[in-house]
């Protein structure tokens, strides 16, 4: 098995303590950074597939996700060296008001899987936060919205309603998503896309840079 085959099996298996070894290995190699980066991301689209199909949860999920994201630490000075670019650059956040983030860590996770950077607000994070996010960041194209209670979801609405007045809407896509949020509703407030879990979403982010 070569070096790249089993940083991909590792990371599968979510063994992170073997991850950034087995990365490190590959680098003293001499193999191609992107390469490296690619062996995960592939792993991650594994077990995202997975997961869409029942076949993983949530656990495994997360585990993956650690397990490469111990891997692209050793990677990224690699990476910066040689000039690789990511595949695109999102912010998220969960909406004011709501304090719940694991399915935000896990889509944050899925994406950067994805070979995607993003830069993560929090929790709380009021519609500003955002609007100054975007305003600041002319490279980032993607927004990801979550909400985890009834409560809390109108403030998508507002938020997106907030980059529409800072006439920054149109340099962005929006996705939402979380336990509550509905197609319905996501295309009541104007997002671009929901999807129902982080597998999705990573796929879908991918999908809308490439567009």
């Amino acid at each position: 098995m070569s070096v790249l085959e089993e940083l991909r099996e590792k990371t599968i298996k979510g063994k992170r303590k073997e991850t950034g070894p087995l990365v490190q290995q590959a680098l003293d190699e001499g193999l191609d950074p992107q390469d490296i980066l690619n062996a995960m991301i592939d792993a991650m689209s594994i077990i995202g597939e997975r997961f869409t199909k029942g076949e993983a949860f949530v656990p495994e999920m997360l585990v993956a996700a650690r397990a490469m994201t111990a891997g692209t630490d050793v990677l990224k000075p690699a990476m910066i060296e040689g000039g690789t670019e990511p595949l695109g650059y999102a912010v998220i956040g969960t909406v004011q008001g709501d304090m719940h983030d694991i399915g935000k860590n896990l889509v944050r996770m899925m994406l950067e899987g994805k070979g995607i950077e993003i830069t993560d607000l929090g929790v709380d994070v009021a519609p500003e936060a955002f609007v100054e996010h975007v305003q600041s960041h002319p490279e980032c194209k993607i927004v990801c919205l979550s909400a985890l209670l009834t409560t809390t979801m109108p403030n998508i609405g507002t938020t997106i309603q907030a980059l529409v007045d800072a006439g920054v809407r149109d340099n962005v896509k929006v996705m939402v998503g979380g336990a509550p949020v509905t197609q319905d509703f996501a295309d009541e407030v104007g997002a671009d896309a929901y999807t129902e879990d982080a597998g999705s979403a990573a796929e879908k982010a991918a999908e809308l840079l490439a567009a």
